[in-house]
């Protein structure tokens, strides 16, 4: 079995011989990690809960959190779950790479499609799934957003689409996202939706491939799941708390399977998880911080402000070289997109003159970063 290095890994590779200007305070803009506080009651919950340490956790989750998260998906998307349509998991990750292993593992030539660029778990999980890989690539032509091709979706036992989107910050309207549905039922395939950064928008509110499946009259979520995560909600990537919803005949199976895994979250975790999940108003300061970012980065970089994410998606003419630059000169990494993708049967990347800049700073240093980041387009 054989894994592509992490894109973080390739770009210390090209840095590495690299000497920064010393004349800049280093400023990294490449991981999508919040670079704030967690906020305090979450982390009181956790210190009061340290006494549970002392019991093994429920691979399904405690009640408490799970009713907490079917809470935040009714409230935020008006989608009503049961506790056979939900499991909270250790984060996002650990799903995205076993979910498919589960899923695929009875196919005998088991086929997976995902957007392109794409978080790297996908692919993965594509290779320990041993699946032929179809890539949806999003450019710009079409506003990031996925085109349908149908021949090619019709021998897929397993799509991954991501909207909002990291790292175009594209997303997908309630109708959009309605289609897809359709496409699962159609061709009988598992479609997921990663939606990790639903809550991180400066617009409307991204709708839930869960509320468009009901939106389609799909009222049984049947082939239909979504993942979603508090790490970027609540600026607790640590916490590790994350959740599967959707169809309920496949995740009575996944649950299961789940026991074998051993991924189930430590007590304390679930209750200080079940009251960031329950809780509105630290999302909506931190939804503040991004806007205000986003705002400063339209002004000095001229560019659109996304609907949604934390992410710059900044076409450049060199990616490699204007990364290259703005760490040797101005002492601030950004992540080349080719990175974030690979080339499709036609030889495209979809990725190529792009780099990502993730925007998770507090408002004085992202406007030193963007302006650097002017400087840099200057001369490259």
């Amino acid at each position: 079995m054989h894994f592509q290095p992490y894109p973080f890994e390739r770009l210390h590779q090209l840095l590495q011989d690299i000497k920064p200007n010393s004349n800049f305070k280093p400023i990294t803009l490449t991981i999508g990690e919040p670079q704030f506080q967690t906020p305090e009651f979450i982390r009181q919950k956790l210190c009061q809960s340290s006494d549970l340490l002392n019991k093994y956790p429920k691979t399904a989750g405690e009640e408490n959190l799970r009713k907490a998260i079917c809470k935040f998906v009714y409230r935020r998307f008006g989608v009503n779950l049961d506790n056979t349509q939900v499991i909270p998991t250790f984060g996002t990750r650990e799903v995205l790479f076993n979910f498919p292993q589960f899923l695929l593992f009875d196919k005998q030539n088991p086929v997976m499609a995902y957007t392109n660029p794409f978080y790297q778990i996908y692919e993965g999980a594509a290779i320990a799934s041993r699946a032929e890989v179809i890539y949806i690539n999003l450019l710009e032509e079409n506003n990031f957003k996925p085109v349908i091709d149908e021949d090619e979706l019709s021998r897929c036992d397993f799509v991954i689409i991501n909207f909002p989107n990291n790292p175009t910050a594209s997303t997908l309207t309630l109708d959009e996202l309605g289609e897809w549905v359709k496409l699962a039922l159609k061709h009988d395939f598992v479609l997921l939706n990663d939606e990790c950064y639903s809550e991180i928008y400066t617009q409307s509110p991204p709708p839930s491939l869960l509320e468009a499946s009901l939106h389609v009259n799909n009222l049984e979520f049947k082939n239909i799941v979504v993942v979603n995560s508090i790490s970027k909600r609540s600026s607790a990537p640590g916490l590790r708390s994350g959740f599967i919803a959707g169809d309920k005949t496949i995740l009575n199976r996944y649950l299961s399977y789940r026991t074998y895994v051993g991924a189930a979250s430590p007590l304390p975790l679930q209750e200080a998880a079940a009251v960031a999940w329950m809780d509105e108003e630290h999302v909506k300061r931190s939804r503040a911080i991004y806007r205000k970012n986003f705002q400063i980065a339209s002004r000095v970089l001229d560019i659109k402000i996304p609907p949604a994410t934390f992410y710059i998606w900044l076409k450049v003419k060199n990616p490699i070289a204007f990364t290259c630059k703005a760490y040797e000169q101005y002492n601030i990494k950004v992540l080349p997109g080719v990175y974030l993708a690979r080339e499709d049967k036609n030889g495209i990347n979809p990725a190529d003159g792009y780099v990502r800049i993730a925007l998770v700073e507090d408002e004085q240093k992202s406007e030193e970063a963007l302006m650097r980041i002017k400087e840099c387009l200057c001369q490259v």
